[in-house]
């Protein structure tokens, strides 16, 4: 089965363009765990303009299900962490003044760095996931490098899905099938909607989890928290 981890780090740009605690996204990260979804994501950048280091504090005890948490494993991340000890790690290649995530790692010419950093959180008992574009010479790197798992960068996928889906999916389904071959783990992310994830996953269904924000909380505007939830399940049944 593949898991929907809900990212929620537009609820709290929502809530840090006025102030104060409304939306709460505790209370946001409970009712989607109530809803159904099987995890939650954070990426809390240094800049803080959405996720603060002090929601993923407050949000670790709370957490039911699996708890994620993205970013560029700068020092104060990495301390954070290692306090808070997810249930999963995943490293992505952000520069500070980056509005989102727009590639991968490369992780050969990073081999030294990221091994390291897996070897870090793996003593600590926290799963660990490379963030990488549909490459296999990248998934193949990341299992070198001691990832438990790589998250694939889907936002070509989704931008081509409207042109060609078999064209757009197809570097998708190489990468996917190097990380079954190697033994790694398989996430994905980035721009996955109720447009293009259904097809996405029919053809790799052995994706062990999907990490989805904007598109679903976008779309929770006109339908609903609940009802959003339960349409992104669907697709990936």
């Amino acid at each position: 089965m593949t898991k929907l981890s809900v990212n929620i780090n537009k609820v709290a740009t929502i809530r840090n363009a006025r102030g104060g605690n409304n939306p709460d996204i505790l209370q946001v990260a409970d009712a989607c765990e109530l809803f159904g979804a099987q995890g939650i994501t954070v990426h809390p950048r240094p800049d803080e303009r959405h996720i603060r280091y002090q929601d993923v504090r407050d949000l670790r005890p709370q957490i039911k299900t699996e708890f994620n948490i993205e970013g560029n494993p700068i020092d104060s991340f990495v301390d954070l962490v290692l306090e808070v000890t997810p249930t999963q790690v995943t490293l992505v290649p952000d520069g500070h003044d980056q509005i989102t995530s727009n590639h991968g790692w490369d992780t050969l010419e990073n081999k030294a760095f990221l091994t390291d950093i897996c070897k870090t959180f793996k003593e600590a008992g926290i799963r660990t996931s490379i963030f990488v574009d549909p490459d296999p010479k990248m998934v193949e790197g990341a299992k070198v490098c001691g990832a438990d798992r790589v998250e694939l960068y889907t936002e070509p996928y989704a931008s081509n899905y409207a042109i060609d889906r078999v064209a757009a999916i197809t570097p998708f389904i190489a990468a996917a099938e190097e990380a079954r071959k190697t033994g790694l783990g398989l996430n994905a992310g980035h721009d996955l909607s109720l447009e293009n994830l259904h097809y996405y996953h029919q053809m790799i269904p052995w994706t062990d989890e999907v990490s989805i924000g904007h598109a679903l909380i976008c779309d929770a505007l006109f339908m609903g928290l609940r009802n959003t939830i339960q349409h992104y399940l669907k697709a990936l049944q």
